[in-house]
């Protein structure tokens, strides 16, 4: 009996961690399931293939300008398979208070942002963190501020951490994309190749 409650806990427990939207059995960033600004639950899948950088944003922060950078760089970069991904965060002096409308409202009027944007979410460790945040920060760095920006390659493993301070037009960041850019997608035995 104590065997069949314990399996039936681990049961609970996995759909539990599968329903918040823990990575499944690839391991890759790739394999998370969030939820899109306007509420429509979303597997990052489709991303699978492009090199993403994603940002915790907020609307109210000395790097809010940052909005720009990153719309010219999707802009630019969108047809060789790149990708900004925005993940709005309250976590840092509360400053990102708005709601989604708000939010999604604020970003196209100031800064005509077109890349995707995902529901607000917590970025620091503990037991509210989302699970994103979570994966993205088994390396060891997770955003002390807004604007805190992971770069992910084709394969969905995280390449690089670039603090806030680091803008979108930085030589540093810019150079990282073009090199993930120019790594092929994995082939059938796993490993990348890049182009000649």
């Amino acid at each position: 009996m104590r065997h069949t409650l314990a399996l039936s806990v681990i049961g609970v427990l996995t759909m539990a961690a599968a329903s918040r939207g823990a990575s499944t059995s690839d391991g890759s960033f790739y394999s998370l399931n969030t939820t899109t600004l306007d509420g429509h639950p979303v597997n990052l899948s489709r991303y699978s293939g492009k090199v993403a950088l994603v940002v915790n944003v907020a609307s109210q922060c000395g790097f809010t300008p940052q909005y720009a950078g990153l719309q010219k760089l999707y802009d630019e970069l969108k047809d060789r398979g790149f990708v900004v991904l925005g993940f709005p965060s309250n976590d840092f002096g509360g400053q990102e208070p708005g709601s989604p409308d708000e939010i999604a409202g604020f970003c196209k009027k100031n800064y005509g942002v077109t890349f995707p944007m995902f529901s607000k979410l917590v970025t620091r460790a503990g037991t509210d963190q989302s699970p994103i945040y979570a994966y993205l920060g088994q390396g060891g760095s997770l955003p002390k501020w807004n604007f805190g920006k992971y770069l992910v390659g084709r394969d969905g493993h995280v390449i690089q951490y670039f603090e806030s301070k680091v803008a979108p037009d930085a030589p540093e960041l810019r150079e990282a994309i073009e090199k993930a850019l120019a790594v092929k997608d994995a082939d059938a035995s796993g490993s990348l190749s890049r182009k000649p």
